[in-house]
Order: C-alpha cells, then sequence, then structure tokens
C-alpha cells in the first residue's frame, strides 16, 4: 500500500499542533522574533525547522530502534540538550532587564544554529516522530514514500515557522514585548529552565 494524500493530511495537521505547542522550541521562536528582529527571528525558524524535520527523517531510519539498543546515546544526547536548554535560561534571566541594544544580538547563522540545537535538545522528538509515522502510514514505507514523508515534513516547516517569526517582528508585537521585557524574559527564562530540568530529572 502506497502513501495517499489523507496520509499526508493527517501528518500535516499533527505536525501543526506540534508546532504550536506551548514548549522551548516556540518560546525560542518567540522571544528572537521580538528580542532580535526578523532576520534572526526567520533565520532561528529555519534552524527550529531543518532539525525538526531531521528528527522525522531519523525516526524514518530507525533512529528510535537504535536508541532503544544503546540506551547511554539516548541518555547522553538527553542530558546535553538539558544543559542547553537551563544555559538559555540562566543567560536569558541575566539579560532580563538589559536593553535590546546593551544585548549581543545573534548573527543569522547564530540564530539559525541556536535553532537548531534548542529542536536537538529534545531526543524524544524522534521517538514521537516514530510513533506518529507508525499510527499514520501504512506499514513497509519504500524509500520513495520516506523521502516524500520528510521532504513534507521539511516544507511544512519551512512554510510555518518563517511565518510565525514574520509575524512575532512586526513592529506592534515588538513593541509590546520591549515594555515588558523584563517581565517576559523572566517568564521565559523560569519556563525554558523549567522544561531542561524536566529533560534532566525524568526517567527513560
Amino acid at each position: 500500500m502506497t502513501i495517499g494524500w489523507e496520509h499526508l493530511l493527517a501528518f500535516n495537521l499533527t505536525l501543526l499542533a506540534a508546532i504550536a505547542s506551548p514548549g522551548p522550541s516556540l518560546l525560542f521562536l518567540i522571544r528572537t522574533s521580538m528580542a532580535e528582529g526578523r532576520a534572526a527571528g526567520v533565520a532561528a525558524a529555519m534552524g527550529l525547522a531543518a532539525m525538526a524535520s531531521l528528527w522525522t527523517l531519523a525516526a524514518l531510519l530507525g533512529l528510535d530502534a537504535l536508541f532503544s539498543l544503546f540506551p547511554w546515546a539516548y541518555t547522553a544526547v538527553k542530558l546535553g540538550g538539558a544543559a542547553y536548554l537551563i544555559w538559555i535560561a540562566v543567560q536569558t534571566w541575566r539579560h532580563a532587564r538589559s536593553s535590546i541594544s546593551a544585548v549581543a544580538t545573534a548573527s543569522r547563522g547564530r540564530a539559525f544554529r541556536q535553532g537548531m540545537l534548542v529542536n536537538l535538545a529534545n531526543p524524544k522528538s524522534v521517538l514521537f516522530s516514530a510513533a506518529v509515522i507508525v499510527v499514520i502510514f501504512p506499514a513497509s514505507l519504500t524509500s520513495a514514500d520516506k523521502a516524500l514523508i520528510y521532504l513534507n515534513h521539511l516544507g511544512v516547516e519551512l512554510v510555518i515557522q518563517p511565518a510565525l517569526a514574520i509575524a512575532l517582528s512586526t513592529g506592534v508585537v515588538r513593541r509590546r514585548y520591549l515594555n515588558a521585557k523584563p517581565v517576559f524574559d523572566r517568564v521565559a527564562a523560569g519556563v525554558l529552565g523549567a522544561l531542561g530540568l524536566r529533560l534532566l530529572l525524568e526517567r527513560g
């Protein structure tokens, strides 16, 4: 059985729900777009998109099975990701009262890398992707099917994530962020830190 439009529609609706769900990637995109402007926001969005689709590709290639065979590899990725989220939280808290001009803004290349690292920080993404693929798509996917699923995921991410970044970096939104920067940044730091600690402490 080959995959059809109904499989891709169900997959894309799941992707949209995942992109919109509260978490480190959405929070990172919100803050980068509002604090550092449109160019950095779009670059961060591209990094998030690239890594999210790579997790799906990894699931299609069986990385979830590799993590099951070698739990230490999963643990290593999880601990590194947790440490990175906590580091972002600390930096955000430290600069909460600094003006935007006083905070070193990320270049587009750096914002892209940070976006990739934020989505790399959660290896559970590959387990989520594997579960979604098993539920939505038929068994025995061909190489062409896997390529189509990966490219479809990448395409959705490359449309939605930059669109969010552009919307978040508009003048009105950015002005409201600047007016509430200390409060927003400390809330963001608290949430990112809590997510990092949860990832660090949870079993499995």
